[in-house]
């Protein structure tokens, strides 16, 4: 019986492209996978020979051969025979890839190529504290950081110089290695080369043929004007260098701020608690607060004020990170009152009070006469 054509079992033209293709296999494969199945052996069947045109269709190569001399490419030897002890596309190796073409990127994106190959270096993490002085301005720092780098001598392949690493055997450089259970295959790292695809015969003397020696490396560190606290800073390429020669891991700088002896902070905002003489506070008066920047700022108070009045100072706060705004300085407010009186000063408090008592007490006074009144009011409804 002559096998269907496999751009007409997958429904796409001959001149279909990847991304097509693709999209065509998952919605038949999704159609006729055996779980959606069950106990349909011609919808098996169909699966099987959907993964086997996809298999040949998605490979250049054997897609070429496929359209020069059909379905004769795949047999008496040809591409896959006797891969598994049958001709034609291996379809353990097909059906282990369905799993990764229809769900792969809901479990952790694509698989980045069949064979195996030099892995990505690690990520690091460096813990860096900074003043709040420095998120005002910016800063240049310099980090040292313990890391694992190229060994010179090898230039990261592992292998003795002049030698170099040769295609694993196990693997056949795939990196992995399959196993079949009935209608599942499993796929695992290959124990031989680790998931390389490659071992080394020759290792280099000075990193053991890992490819790699710990070295400290001191790095600068640019901190922008406008950072605030848990601002993560990447330094692209300056990780752990990969195995035997693979892509080097990112470096990613925390900073967190040193608390500030003057300041608060909230955002783009500042905020100072000011004392203020209980003197000024009642007659009114100015007062000189400090600045980020290290400059002075002169704060009106006017007579009356009390303990939690804010002042606003405009653009006196932080930068924004990445623009050119600034926010503002909040002055509080914090009356204080006098402490190791002299007898003068004493004899004039007592004066002041005493004129207070003369009726004049709820103008001086009004928030305590006003709490006062409440009190009785409370005590009265209690009595009642």
């Amino acid at each position: 019986m002559a096998k269907t054509d496999y751009y007409e079992m997958l429904g796409v033209s001959r001149d279909v492209d990847g991304a097509t293709l693709k999209k065509a296999y998952r919605k038949k494969a999704m159609q006729y996978h055996p779980d959606r199945n069950p106990g349909d052996a011609q919808a098996e069947q169909t699966f099987k020979e959907l993964s086997e045109a996809y298999d040949v269709l998605r490979d250049a190569e054997k897609r070429a051969a496929y359209d020069r001399f059909g379905h004769a490419a795949f047999e008496n030897g040809g591409f896959g025979g006797g891969r598994g002890g049958a001709s034609g596309p291996d379809f353990a190796n097909s059906f282990s890839d369905i799993f990764e073409d229809l769900f792969g990127e809901f479990m952790g994106g694509a698989r980045g190529g069949r064979r195996g190959g030099p892995a990505r270096g690690d990520d690091l993490r460096y813990n860096l504290q900074i003043d709040l002085e420095d998120a005002f301005i910016g800063k240049q720092v310099q980090v040292t950081i313990p890391t694992a780098v190229n060994c010179a001598t090898c230039a990261g392949t592992g292998a003795t110089p002049g030698t170099e690493p040769t295609g694993c055997g196990t693997c056949n450089g795939m990196g992995k290695v399959r196993a079949q259970q009935g209608f599942f295959t499993i796929e695992r790292t290959c124990p031989a080369c680790g998931g390389q695809g490659q071992v080394i015969s020759d290792p280099c003397i000075d990193c053991n043929g890992n490819g790699q020696v710990q070295q400290e490396k001191t790095l600068s560190v640019n901190v922008p004007a406008g950072v605030e606290d848990g601002t993560r800073i990447r330094l692209s390429g300056e990780g752990t260098a990969g195995a035997r020669g693979g892509p080097a891991g990112d470096l990613y700088i925390f900073l967190s701020m040193n608390p500030h002896p003057i300041f608060e902070r909230e955002g783009m905002n500042l905020f100072c608690s000011v004392p203020i003489p209980m003197t000024t506070a009642a007659l009114g008066g100015d007062v000189e607060v400090p600045t980020i920047d290290g400059g002075r700022a002169k704060v009106t108070i006017p007579s009356g004020t009390q303990t939690g009045k804010q002042f606003r100072l405009r653009a006196k706060g932080m930068p924004q990170l990445r623009g050119g705004s600034y926010g503002d300085l909040y002055i509080q407010a914090e009356i204080e009152v006098p402490v190791n009186l002299s007898r003068r000063q004493k004899e004039l408090l007592e004066e002041f009070a005493s004129e207070s008592k003369d009726g004049r007490g709820k103008k001086n006074h009004p928030q305590t006469e006003g709490f006062f009144d409440k009190v009785k009011e409370f005590w009265s409804d209690l009595t009642d």
